[in-house]
């Protein structure tokens, strides 16, 4: 069975560093584009950022742009998020999902089949 395993979440303040790691199991996903997606209290989820399948090209969206930066490791599977300068706005529980293979990624949830469950990432101020 597939599945995908995020970690590194945690209590951090405001200011801090976070990285999150999402591993699969059961499958390789060096040939998919990865994204990373987070969802906060009583909000809706939103992009957060994307990684193509050859690691080339990424894109962010703007509130995060300058300061997380996605990677990926294909040789262990695994998709990073780095995390600085966090902000209490921040908070959220954090998604990987898997998309098109050989793509270069989408900000549309719709775009991706596969999700973990999430790990939660909480800045307090």
């Amino acid at each position: 069975q597939v599945q995908l395993v995020e970690s590194g979440g945690g209590l951090v303040q405001a200011g801090g560093s976070l990285r999150l790691s999402c591993a699969a199991s059961g499958r390789s996903f060096t040939t998919y584009s990865v994204a990373w997606f987070r969802q906060a209290p009583g909000k809706e989820r939103e992009f957060a950022a994307r990684i193509s399948w050859s690691g080339s090209s990424t894109y962010y969206a703007d509130s995060v742009k300058g300061r997380f930066t996605i990677s990926r490791d294909d040789a262990k599977n695994t998709v990073y998020l780095q995390m600085n300068n966090l902000k209490p706005e921040d908070t959220a529980v954090y998604y990987c999902a898997v998309g098109s293979r050989w793509g270069f990624g989408s900000s549309s949830e719709s775009q991706y089949d596969l999700w973990g469950r999430g790990t939660q990432v909480t800045v307090s101020s």
